[in-house]
Protein backbone atom coordinates (compact mmCIF):
# COMPACT_ATOMS: atom_id res chain seq x y z
CA UNK A 1 0.00 0.00 0.00
CA UNK A 2 1.54 3.31 -1.03
CA UNK A 3 1.18 6.35 1.17
CA UNK A 4 2.52 9.77 0.26
CA UNK A 5 3.93 12.07 2.91
CA UNK A 6 1.18 14.56 2.17
CA UNK A 7 -1.45 11.94 3.10
CA UNK A 8 0.36 11.10 6.36
CA UNK A 9 -0.07 14.71 7.42
CA UNK A 10 -3.74 14.57 6.31
CA UNK A 11 -3.24 17.35 3.78
CA UNK A 12 -3.58 16.64 0.09
CA UNK A 13 -2.48 17.99 -3.24
CA UNK A 14 -5.81 18.18 -5.04
CA UNK A 15 -6.18 18.74 -8.77
CA UNK A 16 -9.63 19.83 -9.94
CA UNK A 17 -10.91 19.22 -13.48
CA UNK A 18 -13.71 21.67 -14.25
CA UNK A 19 -13.77 24.81 -12.12
CA UNK A 20 -17.40 25.88 -12.37
CA UNK A 21 -19.62 27.11 -9.49
CA UNK A 22 -19.77 23.76 -7.67
CA UNK A 23 -16.00 23.22 -7.83
CA UNK A 24 -15.46 26.77 -6.60
CA UNK A 25 -17.83 26.08 -3.71
CA UNK A 26 -15.95 22.92 -2.70
CA UNK A 27 -12.55 24.54 -3.19
CA UNK A 28 -13.14 27.22 -0.55
CA UNK A 29 -13.63 24.62 2.17
CA UNK A 30 -10.70 22.53 0.93
CA UNK A 31 -8.43 25.58 1.06
CA UNK A 32 -9.71 26.42 4.56
CA UNK A 33 -8.67 22.92 5.66
CA UNK A 34 -5.13 23.51 4.39
CA UNK A 35 -5.09 21.43 1.21
CA UNK A 36 -3.10 22.53 -1.85
CA UNK A 37 -5.28 23.01 -4.92
CA UNK A 38 -4.60 23.05 -8.66
CA UNK A 39 -7.27 23.44 -11.33
CA UNK A 40 -7.85 23.15 -15.05
CA UNK A 41 -11.01 23.98 -16.96
CA UNK A 42 -12.30 24.57 -20.48
CA UNK A 43 -13.29 28.10 -19.44
CA UNK A 44 -10.55 30.48 -18.33
CA UNK A 45 -10.71 30.74 -14.53
CA UNK A 46 -7.09 31.86 -14.11
CA UNK A 47 -7.93 35.15 -12.39
CA UNK A 48 -10.37 33.55 -9.96
CA UNK A 49 -7.86 30.83 -9.14
CA UNK A 50 -5.18 33.44 -8.55
CA UNK A 51 -7.52 35.27 -6.16
CA UNK A 52 -8.14 32.03 -4.25
CA UNK A 53 -4.49 30.98 -4.18
CA UNK A 54 -5.01 28.06 -6.57
CA UNK A 55 -2.54 27.14 -9.32
CA UNK A 56 -4.36 27.24 -12.66
CA UNK A 57 -3.26 25.09 -15.62
CA UNK A 58 -4.39 25.77 -19.17
CA UNK A 59 -2.54 22.71 -20.44
CA UNK A 60 -3.93 19.26 -19.50
CA UNK A 61 -0.54 17.52 -19.75
CA UNK A 62 1.11 19.94 -17.33
CA UNK A 63 -1.86 19.60 -14.99
CA UNK A 64 -1.60 15.81 -14.94
CA UNK A 65 2.14 16.04 -14.28
CA UNK A 66 1.64 18.36 -11.29
CA UNK A 67 2.08 15.58 -8.71
CA UNK A 68 -1.56 15.44 -7.54
CA UNK A 69 -2.57 13.02 -4.78
CA UNK A 70 -6.20 13.29 -5.89
CA UNK A 71 -7.76 14.45 -9.15
CA UNK A 72 -11.32 15.62 -8.52
CA UNK A 73 -13.64 15.63 -11.53
CA UNK A 74 -16.21 18.44 -11.35
CA UNK A 75 -17.36 18.59 -14.97
CA UNK A 76 -20.98 18.50 -16.07
CA UNK A 77 -22.46 15.04 -16.58
CA UNK A 78 -22.85 15.42 -20.34
CA UNK A 79 -19.36 16.83 -20.94
CA UNK A 80 -17.53 14.09 -19.05
CA UNK A 81 -16.69 11.82 -22.05
CA UNK A 82 -15.31 14.72 -24.08
CA UNK A 83 -13.23 16.03 -21.16
CA UNK A 84 -11.75 12.63 -20.37
CA UNK A 85 -11.01 12.01 -24.05
CA UNK A 86 -9.08 15.30 -24.24
CA UNK A 87 -6.73 14.30 -21.39
CA UNK A 88 -3.68 12.02 -21.85
CA UNK A 89 -4.64 9.89 -18.85
CA UNK A 90 -2.43 6.95 -19.73
CA UNK A 91 0.54 9.27 -19.42
CA UNK A 92 0.11 9.54 -15.64
CA UNK A 93 3.47 9.10 -13.95
CA UNK A 94 2.25 8.20 -10.45
CA UNK A 95 -0.54 6.37 -8.68
CA UNK A 96 -3.43 8.81 -8.36
CA UNK A 97 -6.88 8.71 -6.83
CA UNK A 98 -9.58 9.92 -9.22
CA UNK A 99 -12.79 11.07 -7.56
CA UNK A 100 -15.89 12.56 -9.16
CA UNK A 101 -18.78 14.56 -7.73
CA UNK A 102 -21.36 14.02 -10.48
CA UNK A 103 -25.04 13.60 -9.63
CA UNK A 104 -25.16 10.18 -11.32
CA UNK A 105 -22.78 7.41 -10.35
CA UNK A 106 -22.84 4.35 -12.64
CA UNK A 107 -22.10 6.53 -15.67
CA UNK A 108 -18.82 8.11 -14.44
CA UNK A 109 -17.79 4.82 -12.81
CA UNK A 110 -18.02 2.96 -16.12
CA UNK A 111 -16.21 5.72 -18.02
CA UNK A 112 -13.38 5.97 -15.50
CA UNK A 113 -12.90 2.20 -15.41
CA UNK A 114 -12.63 2.30 -19.20
CA UNK A 115 -10.17 5.18 -19.65
CA UNK A 116 -7.94 5.14 -16.56
CA UNK A 117 -4.83 2.99 -16.19
CA UNK A 118 -5.26 0.13 -13.70
CA UNK A 119 -2.83 1.75 -11.27
CA UNK A 120 -5.26 4.65 -10.75
CA UNK A 121 -7.72 4.42 -7.89
CA UNK A 122 -11.38 5.36 -8.41
CA UNK A 123 -13.75 6.85 -5.83
CA UNK A 124 -17.24 7.79 -6.99
CA UNK A 125 -18.92 10.39 -4.76
CA UNK A 126 -21.96 12.62 -4.64
CA UNK A 127 -22.18 15.47 -2.14
CA UNK A 128 -25.97 15.74 -1.73
CA UNK A 129 -25.83 19.51 -1.35
CA UNK A 130 -24.74 22.66 -3.15
CA UNK A 131 -23.81 26.30 -2.61
CA UNK A 132 -27.38 27.26 -1.66
CA UNK A 133 -28.36 24.35 0.59
CA UNK A 134 -24.94 24.33 2.31
CA UNK A 135 -24.43 28.08 2.64
CA UNK A 136 -24.47 27.75 6.44
CA UNK A 137 -22.15 24.72 6.51
CA UNK A 138 -22.08 21.04 5.57
CA UNK A 139 -23.05 19.62 8.97
CA UNK A 140 -25.54 16.72 8.77
CA UNK A 141 -25.72 16.93 4.96
CA UNK A 142 -25.35 13.61 3.13
CA UNK A 143 -22.18 12.62 1.30
CA UNK A 144 -22.48 9.41 -0.74
CA UNK A 145 -19.42 7.47 -1.88
CA UNK A 146 -18.40 4.16 -3.44
CA UNK A 147 -14.81 2.87 -3.30
CA UNK A 148 -14.88 1.46 -6.82
CA UNK A 149 -11.16 0.64 -6.96
CA UNK A 150 -9.03 1.73 -4.03
CA UNK A 151 -5.58 0.36 -3.24
CA UNK A 152 -4.18 3.42 -1.47
CA UNK A 153 -6.53 3.54 1.53
CA UNK A 154 -4.58 6.36 3.18
CA UNK A 155 -5.14 8.82 0.34
CA UNK A 156 -8.79 7.81 0.03
CA UNK A 157 -9.36 8.23 3.77
CA UNK A 158 -7.68 11.65 3.73
CA UNK A 159 -9.98 12.77 0.93
CA UNK A 160 -13.12 11.47 2.65
CA UNK A 161 -12.00 13.21 5.84
CA UNK A 162 -12.52 16.56 4.07
CA UNK A 163 -16.25 15.90 4.28
CA UNK A 164 -16.19 14.08 7.62
CA UNK A 165 -14.46 17.05 9.24
CA UNK A 166 -17.26 19.34 8.06
CA UNK A 167 -19.85 17.12 9.74
CA UNK A 168 -21.33 15.42 6.66
CA UNK A 169 -23.36 12.23 7.03
CA UNK A 170 -21.08 9.75 5.30
CA UNK A 171 -23.06 7.13 3.34
CA UNK A 172 -21.16 4.33 1.62
CA UNK A 173 -23.27 2.64 -1.05
CA UNK A 174 -22.89 1.15 -4.50
CA UNK A 175 -23.21 3.33 -7.58
CA UNK A 176 -26.24 1.29 -8.61
CA UNK A 177 -27.98 1.79 -5.27
CA UNK A 178 -27.29 5.52 -5.43
CA UNK A 179 -28.74 5.85 -8.92
CA UNK A 180 -31.90 3.97 -7.97
CA UNK A 181 -32.48 6.31 -5.03
CA UNK A 182 -31.47 9.43 -6.92
CA UNK A 183 -33.86 8.67 -9.78
CA UNK A 184 -36.75 8.62 -7.32
CA UNK A 185 -35.58 11.66 -5.34
CA UNK A 186 -33.33 14.10 -7.22
CA UNK A 187 -34.56 13.39 -10.76
CA UNK A 188 -38.21 13.35 -9.69
CA UNK A 189 -37.73 16.65 -7.83
CA UNK A 190 -36.17 18.29 -10.88
CA UNK A 191 -38.86 16.90 -13.18
CA UNK A 192 -41.73 18.26 -11.10
CA UNK A 193 -39.91 21.57 -10.72
CA UNK A 194 -39.49 21.83 -14.52
CA UNK A 195 -43.18 21.00 -15.05
CA UNK A 196 -44.17 23.74 -12.61
CA UNK A 197 -41.84 26.13 -14.46
CA UNK A 198 -43.60 25.34 -17.75
CA UNK A 199 -46.86 26.20 -15.98
CA UNK A 200 -45.28 29.52 -14.91
CA UNK A 201 -46.62 29.25 -11.36
CA UNK A 202 -45.89 32.14 -9.00
CA UNK A 203 -46.95 33.38 -5.60
CA UNK A 204 -50.43 34.86 -5.20
CA UNK A 205 -52.05 36.93 -2.40
CA UNK A 206 -53.88 33.76 -1.24
CA UNK A 207 -51.04 31.26 -1.56
CA UNK A 208 -51.03 28.49 1.02
CA UNK A 209 -47.80 27.22 2.59
CA UNK A 210 -48.10 24.11 0.44
CA UNK A 211 -48.32 26.17 -2.73
CA UNK A 212 -45.38 28.35 -1.64
CA UNK A 213 -43.37 25.13 -1.27
CA UNK A 214 -44.17 24.36 -4.91
CA UNK A 215 -43.06 27.85 -5.96
CA UNK A 216 -39.79 27.38 -4.05
CA UNK A 217 -39.34 23.96 -5.68
CA UNK A 218 -39.79 25.52 -9.12
CA UNK A 219 -37.39 28.37 -8.40
CA UNK A 220 -34.78 26.03 -6.90
CA UNK A 221 -34.73 23.63 -9.83
CA UNK A 222 -34.63 26.21 -12.63
CA UNK A 223 -31.52 27.73 -11.05
CA UNK A 224 -29.72 24.59 -12.19
CA UNK A 225 -28.89 24.24 -15.87
CA UNK A 226 -31.06 22.20 -18.23
CA UNK A 227 -27.83 20.30 -18.99
CA UNK A 228 -27.85 19.00 -15.43
CA UNK A 229 -31.51 17.98 -15.71
CA UNK A 230 -30.81 16.27 -19.05
CA UNK A 231 -27.84 14.45 -17.52
CA UNK A 232 -29.96 13.19 -14.62
CA UNK A 233 -32.28 11.62 -17.21
CA UNK A 234 -29.94 10.49 -19.97
CA UNK A 235 -27.19 9.09 -17.74
CA UNK A 236 -29.21 7.36 -15.03
CA UNK A 237 -30.78 4.15 -16.34
CA UNK A 238 -33.41 4.23 -13.58
CA UNK A 239 -34.69 7.72 -14.47
CA UNK A 240 -36.71 6.56 -17.48
CA UNK A 241 -38.67 4.17 -15.28
CA UNK A 242 -39.40 6.94 -12.78
CA UNK A 243 -40.60 9.24 -15.56
CA UNK A 244 -42.93 6.48 -16.73
CA UNK A 245 -44.14 5.95 -13.15
CA UNK A 246 -44.86 9.67 -12.86
CA UNK A 247 -46.90 9.61 -16.08
CA UNK A 248 -48.86 6.54 -14.95
CA UNK A 249 -49.54 8.04 -11.52
CA UNK A 250 -50.75 11.30 -13.07
CA UNK A 251 -53.14 9.37 -15.30
CA UNK A 252 -54.46 7.41 -12.31
CA UNK A 253 -55.20 10.61 -10.40
CA UNK A 254 -56.79 12.14 -13.49
CA UNK A 255 -59.04 9.09 -13.98
CA UNK A 256 -60.13 9.21 -10.32
CA UNK A 257 -61.19 12.85 -10.77
CA UNK A 258 -63.03 12.05 -14.00
CA UNK A 259 -64.79 9.13 -12.29
CA UNK A 260 -65.92 11.44 -9.48
CA UNK A 261 -67.17 13.93 -12.06
CA UNK A 262 -69.21 11.20 -13.75
CA UNK A 263 -70.66 10.02 -10.43
CA UNK A 264 -71.65 13.55 -9.56
CA UNK A 265 -73.25 14.02 -12.98
CA UNK A 266 -75.26 10.79 -12.50
CA UNK A 267 -76.49 12.03 -9.12
CA UNK A 268 -77.53 15.37 -10.58
CA UNK A 269 -79.33 13.66 -13.45
CA UNK A 270 -81.23 11.36 -11.07
CA UNK A 271 -82.42 14.36 -9.06
CA UNK A 272 -83.99 16.02 -12.07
Amino acid sequence: MSTSSSCQSSTLKLGIIGFGPFAQFLAKTMIKQGHTLRATSRSDHSQLCQDLGISYFRDAITFLEADNDVILICTSILSLPEVLKSMPLHGLKRQTLFADVLSVKEYPRDLLLKVLPEESDILCTHPMFGPESAKDGWKDLAFVYDKVRVKDEATCSSFLRIFENEGCRMLEMSCEEHDKMAARSQFLTHTIGRVLSEMEIKSTPISTKGFESLVQLKEGTVKDSFDLFSGLFLCNRFAKEELKNLEISFEKVKLKLLDMMNVRQDINDSNL
